[in-house]
């Protein structure tokens, strides 16, 4: 039975009028939230997370106790204003559980956990609207909001959706396009070109599979130019805000440190 949406028209675009590689727009807020040590509200077309990141600090429960690193502790909720679907979805919903349970697996090699010994460091992740993509952007702006509370982590993760519709690859999907064809989610390391995660909830052919997996790791890298220049733009405006302008004495702050920064990166 055919798609009762047309998910490739014949010139070539989609339902939202991009072509097949084509990212949606993206924004990212790296602006002070409450009292988070670090946060990120992120969007990827219409799908918006905000992720807030408390400590390290001491764990509340001794259960949770590490003795030679930190425990990353991950909770997700998506508002039930997000999406269209009737039904609420509860912190103890299947898939809210296992979104958790990725972005932990995910980010726990990543975070240099052993600077921390026997700490916890708690991310809450917040889906305010979904409309395909959320455990990219949920990943993505974890990395974000991760580093924006200045914990060390090896690398930037990045991660992007694809998908092949009949013979077609396509990138960054959207919530109808992902109810309708086969998908992956990537996520990739920049730096060291290392893949932190891929997860598939639908069969995909292994000859279509090598090509998506090559092409959503290339969009990777564009996701990873967008993350960078935030958290550049970012800690510029800090370091500006911190002197009323760059100082180069008295070991102060100075832009070129921030680029430096920037460059483990």
């Amino acid at each position: 039975m055919g798609s009762r949406v047309e998910i490739l028209n014949e010139g070539g675009f989609r339902s939202d009028g991009r072509r097949q590689f084509e990212l949606r727009d993206m924004t990212i807020d790296l602006s002070q939230r409450g009292i988070a040590d670090g946060s990120a509200l992120i969007t990827h077309g219409l799908t918006q997370v905000l992720v807030s990141v408390f400590g390290p600090r001491e764990a509340k429960m001794r259960s949770q106790t590490i003795h030679d690193r930190a425990n990353i502790n991950v909770e997700v909720s998506v508002a039930a204003f997000s999406t269209g679907e009737r039904r609420k979805r509860s912190r103890g919903d299947k898939r809210i559980l296992e979104i958790a349970s990725t972005i932990k697996s995910t980010f726990e090699p990543v975070v240099q956990t052993n600077l921390y010994p026997r700490s916890q460091i708690d991310v809450f992740v917040q889906v305010l609207q979904q409309d395909g993509g959320v455990l990219q952007a949920c990943i993505n702006g974890t990395t974000l909001a991760l580093i924006n509370s200045g914990i060390p982590m090896l690398d930037f993760v990045c991660a992007v959706t694809g998908g092949v519709h009949s013979t077609s690859p396509m990138l960054d999907l959207t919530l109808l396009e992902e109810n309708d064809i086969p998908n992956v989610t990537v996520a990739m390391m920049p730096k060291t070109g290392k893949i932190a995660l891929v997860t598939m909830e639908t069969r995909l052919h292994v000859d279509r599979f090598k090509e998506i997996f090559r092409l959503v790791s290339d969009a990777g890298k564009v996701i990873h130019g967008e993350m960078k220049s935030a958290v550049l733009s970012r800690s510029t405006s800090l370091v500006t805000a911190m002197g009323s302008g760059p100082r180069t004495r008295g070991g102060d702050l100075e832009e070129r440190d921030v680029d430096d920064q920037m460059n483990n990166y």
